[in-house]
């Protein structure tokens, strides 16, 4: 009964209070001048929105900042405490060390990967399906991309038939190879994960810096191919320059995307043997040792290390409002 309730107010009510609401304010915006119904009408309409922001996004923010400066039941403030551990703990420093090697490669491989597949597939007949290839794996959530890998990555010990598939290649080119526990061995667990997100990431800055690369006038590659440049002298001194802004703003996306990365270690590791990330470590203290205000205050480490990438962001946007 109370599930038929809750349909009906799903489908009815919200539908029947958004046109009250807008009936409302409409009536009320009728009897006054139109100079000032002008004014307000705008932030009547996105009052709605206010609502919900504040109510979803910046009341469970600010909680979870007063929650990180308390006890693992939040019962008692604990000061700085929190931070202290996040910031000396062995595992915790395991975690920054590993989302800065994320940092680096998965951001550069996904940009440069995307980048160089973007302008080779330029030039070929069959650029449709090589970018439909390369963007596949972006339809794969984390959590398949991750048992899928896993199952890649599938080790059984030499002289027995090999159920991983690079395994499996590498004996048959290589009798003399010796299979690799590529998940097991800290010299190559990190690697191996990194190299999935790089995968399934790829096909996204492809298709974004495909955009800008098509919206470059030709006329400028061939006055610049007429005046004797070489192809890398283009690409150097007209490609790069050109998109330049949108690399900017993709490499800025794939930071934040990967200071968040989660389900791929998760999925294939669950942290361990030397793969920790912050966000599988704050899921631990939330959901295994019940530790709410370390992962509270690992929750806001994430925000503030997002926060600067987000505001340069909203800044290059603004100048290039400014400049149109």
């Amino acid at each position: 009964m109370d599930r038929i309730i809750l349909g009906l107010v799903v489908v009815v009510g919200v539908p029947a209070a958004t046109v009250g609401y807008v009936w409302a304010f409409e009536w009320v915006l009728g009897r006054m001048s139109y100079t000032a119904a002008a004014k307000i009408r705008p932030w009547l309409w996105l009052l709605p929105a206010f609502v919900l922001l504040a109510f979803y996004l910046i009341y469970p923010g600010l909680n979870t900042i007063r929650i990180s400066f308390m006890d693992a039941r939040s019962t008692e403030y604990v000061g700085m405490d929190n931070y202290q551990f996040a910031f000396t703990d062995p595992a915790m420093l395991t975690a920054f060390k590993n989302n800065l090697l994320w940092l680096v490669f998965f951001t550069g491989g996904t940009v440069i990967l995307g980048l160089v597949v973007a302008v080779l597939s330029d030039r070929v007949r069959y650029e449709t399906l090589v970018k439909a290839i390369i963007f596949l794996p972006m339809a794969i959530s984390y959590v398949a991309a991750g048992v899928i890998w896993k199952l890649v990555y599938d080790f059984q010990p030499a002289g027995q038939p090999q159920t991983g598939v690079i395994n499996a290649l590498l004996v048959s080119i290589f009798p003399n190879f010796e299979p690799k526990a590529w998940l097991f061995n800290t010299s190559f667990n990190n690697p191996a994960l990194i190299f999935v997100g790089v995968w399934m990431w790829t096909g996204f800055c492809m298709v974004v810096l495909s955009g800008a690369l098509k919206g470059i006038p030709q006329e400028l590659l061939e006055a610049a191919r007429v005046d004797g440049a070489t192809e890398w002298q283009v690409f150097r001194g007209v490609i790069l320059p050109l998109m330049a802004s949108t690399i900017v703003v993709v490499t800025t996306t794939m930071v934040i995307n990967v200071l968040k990365i989660f389900d791929i270690v998760y999925v294939m590791t669950n942290g361990l043997l030397g793969t920790e990330v912050v966000a599988n470590r704050m899921y631990k203290e939330m959901f295994n040792f019940r530790h709410y205000g370390r992962a509270s205050a690992l929750a806001v480490v994430l925000l503030l290390a997002t926060l600067p990438v987000m505001i340069v962001n909203v800044r290059r946007f603004q100048r290039q409002e400014e400049i149109r």
